[in-house]
């Protein structure tokens, strides 16, 4: 590909005060991490396809532009470098709320900080920064936030208002100027077509030395939903050709700042991807796969809702290989209760009987009513943190993780799920809260045309089926529980580490206990 040389960037921070940014809402002091923000800047490319945008992910591009930007990348690393484990975990930021907000973190954050990870979250969009109204798009799924449409959650409790816009409703948080408009009026975005080269200058600040002069030695590129819809574009046309694909040894030998990454987690993708002016398709669904010829591991995880449901990514399934993976989780949902809510708060030292309260599942999440109560399983973060584990291993080590079954579907158009006696998805990855169910949870359940898809179901199983499959009421529970926890363990998609608290909430859940 015919690329031209990156600019200079210029590096400003760590910025006093408080930074804006949708994360967890706990002190990251009291467990040793320290938060910064910087404002990086320099001229951006932009990208233009020289053939056809075919559904192998193939691309070849070109730079048609350049463009000047100030954006800002937010840091959380060990307050103690000792205890840097030497990966970095570089953030696309998710915008579809009309802020940056840091959704893979979410979903990781815990394993991320009991082992030592440095994350760093980008402010790739220019929605994040403007707002939604004023940028010129983020993709479909933005766009259809600001239609009423599909979007992403936030820390939203029952007494939670849904702001109406359009035909239906998204709780539209301010972006960065809006929020601190003195702190962020210097920031400067020319538009999506450029986040691609944006958010590879951010991985190349980081790896010559932003993390107080923590060199990473490892970089792992996230990003989940609307910032997934991205980052398989940019997987897909940028990282070849940063060194991702090739040349990474004889670049970091030369003591240049390589910004390619080590390695890439997907989580929520659409099957659709962005195109290369920061736009997409009218749909969500599609067959976009991604290249097979990037020399460094890539991992996608998918919830039911990404597969079949309102994401529509069926047709963008592609087998393991010595390079990726693909994990479809059974019973899970784009949005649950976990990542609307107790994710947000939960720092690792959460009693189990409060997590349960957090986990509960609203029929009103935003005190609009839903057609059901939303999915209130918390395997989907249980799973991420296997998976970003099991990434970074596969790195530094080159032992790949498991294959997983994909999701059993029909051969139907449009594809459905095969379902157990119960309603629970066969196939994917198991987890016990589908293998020893106390309800049935699913990613489907909601009205497929408005936000709620998103949210996915949570059904209890009525009384005579629990003394049926658990005569012993909950000793039966907790032993069969056990077993399938451990199980999953055995096999690579939960975390020892986990193995107590997943045990602790289990015995806090059993209905009368």
């Amino acid at each position: 590909m015919e690329l031209m040389e990156m600019a200079s960037v210029r590096v400003d921070g760590p910025i006093a005060g408080q930074a804006s940014l949708i994360s967890t809402s706990f002190d990251l002091a009291s467990i040793g991490y320290l938060a910064e923000e910087f404002f990086v800047s320099g001229t951006a490319d932009s990208y233009a396809a020289t053939g056809p945008i075919t559904s192998d992910g193939r691309w070849d591009v070109v730079v048609a532009g350049q463009a000047p930007f100030r954006t800002r990348l937010i840091v959380y690393r060990p307050a103690d470098p000792t205890a840097f484990n030497g990966t970095a975990v570089v953030e696309w930021l998710n915008v579809s709320a009309g802020m940056d907000a840091a959704a893979a973190w979410l979903t990781t954050h815990r394993h991320l900080l009991r082992a030592g990870f440095a994350w760093v979250g980008v402010s790739a969009q220019r929605i994040g920064i403007d707002g939604i109204d004023t940028a010129e798009g983020a993709g479909v799924e933005a766009r259809a936030v600001a239609d009423g449409g599909i979007a992403d959650g936030g820390d939203a409790g029952e007494d939670g208002a849904g702001e109406q816009r359009g035909t239906g409703w998204w709780p539209i948080v301010p972006s960065l100027k809006s929020a601190d408009p003195t702190r962020y009026a210097i920031l400067s975005h020319p538009g999506d077509a450029y986040s691609f080269d944006i958010f590879r200058q951010a991985g190349e600040t980081v790896r010559r030395g932003l993390l107080d002069h923590l060199r990473p030695a490892r970089m792992i590129a996230v990003g989940a939903s609307q910032a997934a819809f991205f980052l398989v574009t940019y997987v897909n046309t940028i990282a070849a050709r940063d060194g991702d694909g090739g040349d990474r040894d004889r670049s970091r030998a030369a003591g240049g700042g390589h910004g390619g990454f080590d390695g890439y987690l997907i989580q929520g993708r659409p099957g659709t991807t962005a195109s290369l002016d920061g736009r997409g398709g009218p749909t969500l669904a599609g067959d976009v796969r991604l290249r097979t010829d990037v020399a460094v591991p890539v991992m996608v995880v998918q919830s039911e809702t990404d597969v079949v449901g309102v994401l529509g990514a069926v047709g963008a399934r592609q087998p393991d290989s010595d390079r990726f993976r693909l994990w479809e989780i059974a019973g899970a949902a784009h949005v649950d209760t976990y990542t609307l809510k107790a994710g947000f708060r939960d720092d690792g030292a959460l009693p189990a009987a409060e997590l349960v309260r957090l986990l509960v599942p609203s029929a009103a999440p935003f005190g609009v009513p839903f057609t059901a109560a939303i999915n209130s399983g918390p395997q989907q973060h249980y799973v991420a943190q296997a998976a970003i584990a099991a990434l970074d291993d596969w790195i530094r080590y080159g032992v790949a993780p498991p294959s997983a079954p994909h999701l059993l579907t029909a051969a139907t158009d449009p594809a459905v799920l095969l379902r157990d006696a119960d309603g629970i998805a066969r196939g994917g990855v198991r987890t016990p809260w589908v293998d020893v169910p106390i309800a049935v949870l699913s990613g489907l359940g909601q009205n497929p045309t408005d936000a709620s898809a998103i949210f996915g179901s949570t059904r209890p199983l009525d009384s005579a089926t629990l003394a049926a499959r658990y005569p012993a009421g909950a000793a039966d529970y907790r032993a069969a529980f056990t077993r399938a926890t451990d199980d999953a363990i055995a096999t690579g998609f939960l975390l020892a580490e986990d193995r107590e608290e997943i045990l602790a909430l289990a015995a806090a859940s059993y209905p009368g206990r």
